[in-house]
């Protein structure tokens, strides 16, 4: 009988209240339903409107199916890629700050920041399933403020399964997790977004596995990625699939990596190291920073005071200030000049969304 009254209730209130009652009790859900992020173009350099440094989408267009919505609006989708160069599938989030869709961006490119989870890093991505964890707001809010640049958030899988740790690498063997990191996820990202032909248009992120896994590929392809945030992380490759395959190991060794790259004089690369007060992991961040922070290599470190190895934490260093340092260091997108007031010249200018 209580149920039948609870429903009698809801119903009633669904009648008076119309629509926006029944989303608020989730009796109508428009999760699951295809999304769309925008149209590709059909091919990126015959595309008459791009900008120098603007690659318009390239496709094929990906499928996508909408797993949350924000409350400004703004949504998160999912697909599932086969990697052309991996071989690997596996499912893909992703999500587009409100600037995307404005059209005074149309023409603009827009900063990628591909975020690895930790953990088992599969079937899923915990920034991407659970934006309870309020990565994509802290993305929101920043831009609307002008603190950070309106990132698009590319949320692959780390793991090739449930049981194993790859390191983010191409282990002799295994399924090659480095290459869908490092070549797949950013083809896709390409196919399907407005991108920056430049290397100032990505950076990674990413917490302990992951960060391991955001780091290694900044310090091992800084002339594809220039920045990452690195949170809770490990600083050398561990897991037990190398079996002692020292070279291949020492290929993804993020120490080993960095002085080859600082040895070589550059490209710069730059590292924001996360670390809350209660979690270990300080010793090696700042043991890496004295060792290999220096000549192309720059290094900071945000503290979060009393965070834990956790994505809360380590988004609210992330709005303490590694997004806004990040930042700075990245390119911004663009809006159109505003059209000219009568006998005046025309206005634009930066971004509004980029630091200052």
């Amino acid at each position: 009988m209580r149920r039948i009254l609870i429903g009698g209730g809801l119903g009633l209130t669904l009648l008076a209240g119309g629509g926006a009652a029944a989303y608020h009790y989730r009796v109508f859900t428009d999760i699951g339903d295809p999304v769309s992020f925008g149209e590709p173009r059909a091919a990126a350099s015959t595309a008459p409107d791009a900008a120098p440094g603007v690659l318009m989408p390239t496709g094929p267009k990906a499928s996508f199916v909408r797993t949350s919505r924000l409350p400004d609006g703004t949504q998160i989708g999912k697909t599932t890629l086969t990697g052309k160069k991996s071989g690997f599938k596996g499912d893909v989030w992703v999500w587009v700050p409100k600037q995307y869709d404005d059209p005074a961006y149309a023409d603009s490119a827009f900063p990628v920041l591909i975020s690895l989870p930790g953990g088992r890093g599969y079937p899923t991505n915990y920034w991407g399933t659970g934006p309870g964890l309020g990565l994509q707001q802290a993305v929101s809010d920043g831009a609307k403020s002008g603190k950070n640049l309106p990132f698009i958030l590319v949320m692959p899988v780390i793991n090739a399964d449930t049981k194993h740790h790859f390191d983010g690498s191409d282990i002799p063997g295994q399924p090659k997790m480095g290459t869908w990191m490092a070549e797949d996820v950013p083809d896709f990202a390409k196919a399907n977004f407005r991108t920056f032909t430049s290397r100032d248009g990505w950076a990674f992120m990413g917490s302990s596995s992951g960060g391991f896994g955001a780091l290694k590929h900044v310090l091992k392809y800084p002339e594809r990625f220039k920045a990452v945030i690195a949170s809770g992380v490990d600083v050398v490759p561990d897991s037990p699939l190398w079996k002692g395959n020292t070279q291949a190991m020492d290929e993804n060794n993020p120490r080993k990596l960095a002085a080859k790259l600082i040895a070589a004089g550059g490209p710069d690369v730059y590292v924001n190291f996360q670390i809350g007060t209660a979690e270990s992991g300080r010793e090696a961040a700042e043991g890496f920073m004295r060792d290999y922070g220096k000549g192309a290599v720059h290094t900071r470190l945000q503290v979060i005071q009393d965070g834990q190895h956790n994505g809360k934490s380590y988004v609210r260093g992330m709005r303490e200030g590694s997004l806004e340092w990040i930042s700075k260091v990245m390119s911004a997108p663009t809006p159109k000049p505003r059209p000219a007031p009568s006998g005046g010249a025309p206005s634009g200018g930066a971004s509004s969304a980029a630091p200052q």
